[in-house]
């Protein structure tokens, strides 16, 4: 007798829900899988992204070679559309716990703030914060108990003069 998968519905796909592939914790290709979120968290990979991958030479800084990113883009992309909420409507949702997880898997507190920084750098590249970016990067702030501020040296904190001005 067959069976059947229940019909895909609008809520995200939780932890249990989700096989991923396991990479040791801090590793380049654990490493490479948080960049390739923030890659796809828009709904696509924009040359203007990866542009800015390597003009601040962020893969190379990690220790992630060019070949390993592919092969992790490929596998996330894979491992997503396995089993995600509705990838036939053509986007994918991933919930809290998901992304918690993926993050988990970066222990180094350097490491945590190096891909932070990595994943700013992605998100501003195109000039706009599409919803999933911004989720994205609030997950890892309170994953990794980062202040994006503080990882990307901004200097917009509250009780700060503006620089910028005269």
């Amino acid at each position: 007798m067959a069976t059947t998968k229940p019909p895909r519905t609008g809520r995200a796909t939780e932890d249990a829900e989700l096989k991923l592939r396991e990479y040791p914790v801090d590793s380049p290709q654990a490493a490479a899988r948080v960049l390739v979120l923030a890659l796809l968290a828009d709904g696509s990979i924009g040359w203007s992204e990866l542009a800015v991958l390597a003009r601040r030479g962020t893969l190379q800084r990690l220790g992630i070679s060019e070949a390993a990113f592919d092969e992790v883009i490929h596998a996330l992309c894979a491992d997503l559309l396995v089993d995600s909420a509705n990838a036939s409507a053509g986007y994918l949702v991933l919930g809290r716990k998901v992304l918690f997880r993926i993050l988990g898997d970066i222990g180094d507190p350097v490491l945590q703030r190096k891909l932070l920084r990595g994943v700013l750098d992605i998100v501003h590249a195109d000039g706009e914060l599409a919803g999933g970016e911004a989720v994205l990067l609030s997950v890892a702030a309170e994953c990794w108990n980062i202040d994006p501020f503080d990882s990307y040296r901004l200097l917009a904190k509250p009780g700060r003069p503006n620089s910028r001005r005269p």
